[in-house]
């Protein structure tokens, strides 16, 4: 085991070496110049977010839409992966995981906009699109859709089901069972019971749900994802406003530690900024998703005039993900280790954020909680369907009910698999998603620009789009 775990975290630290940070951030600033810097509109673009559009085709609402694709964003990435980050590349990762936010609106707002341009109708009706489709129809990559495809179905499995349910045993677990004194053998391995029951509950209550197709999913997003984030959010300033006195020092920190050039651990020189860089993107990228290439694939069901409306909409995930909760989730932790640095001496990544929720007396640790539970499981149903539209795209209807058994499946065994492990499979997976997803948006930046130019500059976002949806023959 240790072997597999040691060849895994090589192929992590090649896969998110400066490679993948210059393509991603390179990415992001490149598009943010293309679009005239598109966060300028986010206010806009949030209005929209609550506005309805019927009479459009699609599946869902653009709410239900964006509350689907939050619901696969706004989940541990927030709160143990920005802890992760930190235990990992320091203060200064809080910094570059932001600026990855803040640059990956654009690039969310462009990924976006493609996969409802060459979105395509099944003959029942249903709306299917994402980044495999943009790359057969819109470049005649077709091979290159399918690695997306596969990429994203391996996704699915790490950073869409076996992170989120890992996340939620390691909580309960230092809840319920923090003596470790609940556990039983299974196979000559210590299982706690703690995990075991985690397994199985999120397994059965995520079945009835992910059954019951998108409008089942996006119905439990809707009312899930505005309650749970509200809560965190509280919960943050609690503690914000508890540390007032340490916030300007943890801002300081996180800004000289992000471009600090003293070696670590008798590195060399400058990998101070590469250990903080490198952890801060890729928490960003696990984050808020943008140049991944997933939150793209349930914005091509909503219902909407035209895709320029819709991407608007689907960039303020990245927003609300990254550039406001994750930010407050980093002055949290940074704030709180500068108040009570005893506390956190020794402690793991993932006990980082729930130390510094307990400073909340009575109420800290049930929102964090309800808070980490709520997350992940709204991130396992986003997943889900990610992951089933694109076995749709590899195999067709038949390979739809199969996927559900398997990603089931993994929900059950993922509570007894080590979180370190866990996390970097989610990275390759989703260095190897975001690879041709950045090769669709940058080969369509021009079909971005244009329709950008016509739709927003041009002031013709109440005009329909007037091309036909072709329907897809699987």
């Amino acid at each position: 085991m240790e072997l597999i775990t040691n060849i895994i975290n090589g192929i992590d630290d090649f896969m998110w070496g400066w490679m993948m940070i210059i393509l991603l951030l390179g990415t992001h600033i490149f598009l943010s110049v293309r679009t005239k810097f598109i966060q300028r509109k986010t206010l806009k673009a949030i209005k929209l977010s609550v506005s309805k559009d019927p009479d459009t085709d699609g599946d869902i609402s653009p709410f239900q839409s964006l509350a689907t694709a939050l619901a696969s964003t706004i989940g541990t990435g927030n709160i143990i992966g920005v802890g992760t980050a930190i235990a990992l590349g320091g203060p200064g990762a809080v910094l570059w995981c932001w600026l990855t936010g803040v640059f990956g609106i654009a690039t969310k707002y462009a990924e976006s906009l493609i996969a409802v341009k060459y979105r395509v109708r099944t003959k029942d009706g249903r709306m299917l699109g994402g980044a495999m489709y943009a790359l057969e129809r819109g470049l005649g990559m077709k091979w290159l859709g399918i690695l997306f495809a596969i990429f994203a179905v391996v996704a699915s499995f790490g950073i869409g089901s076996g992170v989120q349910v890992n996340a939620i045993s390691e909580i309960m677990n230092s809840t319920f069972n923090s003596a470790g004194a609940l556990t039983f053998n299974l196979f000559g391995h210590d299982i706690s019971v703690v995990s075991a029951i985690v397994g199985l509950v999120i397994a059965a209550i995520t079945a009835v749900v992910i059954f019951g197709g998108i409008k089942s999913i996006s119905r439990v997003c809707e009312l899930l994802v505005p309650a749970m984030a509200i809560l965190y959010v509280l919960g943050c300033i609690i503690v914000l406003a508890a540390n007032y006195a340490y916030l300007g020092s943890a801002i300081s920190l996180i800004v000289t530690e992000a471009f600090s050039l003293k070696s670590v651990g008798g590195g060399f020189l400058g990998s101070a900024i590469m250990l903080a860089a490198r952890n801060g993107v890729a928490r960003g990228l696990f984050s808020n998703e943008s140049g991944l290439g997933s939150a793209p694939i349930v914005a091509s069901a909503a219902q909407t005039r035209n895709p320029v409306r819709q991407a608007l909409i689907s960039s303020t995930g990245t927003f609300w993900d990254t550039v406001v909760v994750c930010l407050m989730t980093g002055l949290v932790l940074v704030s709180s280790m500068l108040k009570y640095p005893a506390f956190f001496e020794g402690a793991q990544s993932g006990r980082l954020t729930y130390i510094a929720f307990s400073q909340i007396p009575y109420v800290g640790t049930p929102i964090l909680v309800i808070g980490i539970v709520a997350f992940a499981y709204s991130t396992v149903l986003g997943w889900s369907y990610y992951g089933e539209r694109c076995i749709e795209y590899l195999f067709g209807t038949k390979g739809m009910v199969p996927y559900r058994l398997i990603f089931i499946l993994v929900l059950l065994v993922a509570p007894i698999i080590p979180l370190d492990l866990v996390w970097s499979i989610s990275d390759i997976s989703n260095g190897l998603m975001a690879i041709p997803n950045i090769i669709a948006v940058l080969l369509l930046s021009k079909v971005v620009v244009k329709e950008t130019n016509y739709y927003l500059y041009g002031n013709r976002l109440d005009e329909r789009d007037k091309s036909v949806i072709p329907t897809t023959d699987k």
